[in-house]
C-alpha cells in the first residue's frame, strides 16, 4: 500500500489570486497583456481561497496549475511565498501556447499526476472544471469572487491566462 498523498490541484488567479483589479489591461484593444501580468505582483489573495490551500494541504500534498504564462514565474513564486502558501510545485502555462486554459491544464495535470491519484482540482473557471471532471478528477469550484466574462474570454478564447 502506498503512502503517497494524493494530490490537490489549485489554480491561482480566482482562487487564491484576486485578479480583478488589473482586469483593465484587457478589457479593451489593444490588450496589454504585460501590464495586466506585471500588475499579478499587487494581486490581493482571496482568504477564501488561502483557507481552502490550509485545510487541503493537511492531508494532500498541493500542486498549482495556472494558465499563467511561464515567464512569469518568478513573480508567481514570489506571491505564493508572501502569501504563506508557496514553496510548493508550480506548474505555468508553457511559452507560446495560446490554446484555452481548458485543453492546456488537462494536459498539463496528466504528466504532473501521472501515478498519482488527484483527489480534487480547485478552479473558478466553468471551462476547467468541466474538462478536469470529464478528464476523470474531482472538482470544487471557487465561486467567492464574481466571475469576469474578460478573465472567461483570455482564458478559453484567448489562451493567455
Amino acid at each position: 500500500m502506498s503512502t503517497q498523498r494524493s494530490l490537490a490541484v489549485i489554480d491561482i488567479d480566482g482562487v487564491v489570486a484576486d485578479v480583478r483589479h488589473r482586469l483593465h489591461h484587457i478589457e479593451h484593444r489593444p490588450k496589454d497583456w504585460d501590464g495586466f501580468f506585471a500588475a499579478a505582483r499587487h494581486d490581493p489573495p482571496h482568504p477564501e481561497g488561502l483557507a481552502v490551500v490550509a485545510r487541503l494541504a493537511e492531508d494532500h500534498d498541493i500542486v498549482f496549475l495556472t494558465g499563467r504564462p511561464e515567464r512569469y514565474r518568478a513573480d508567481t513564486e514570489a506571491w505564493l511565498a508572501a502569501h504563506g502558501i508557496g514553496g510548493r510545485p508550480l506548474h505555468m502555462r508553457p511559452s507560446g501556447t495560446f490554446r484555452p486554459a481548458a485543453e492546456v491544464k488537462v494536459e498539463v495535470l496528466a504528466r504532473v499526476a501521472a501515478g498519482r491519484e488527484v483527489a480534487v482540482v480547485v478552479d473558478d473557471d466553468p471551462a476547467v472544471l468541466a474538462a478536469m471532471a470529464a478528464a476523470g478528477h474531482p472538482t470544487f469550484a471557487a465561486d467567492w469572487a464574481d466571475r469576469s466574462a474578460v478573465l472567461h474570454v483570455a482564458q478559453e478564447v484567448e489562451g493567455r491566462s
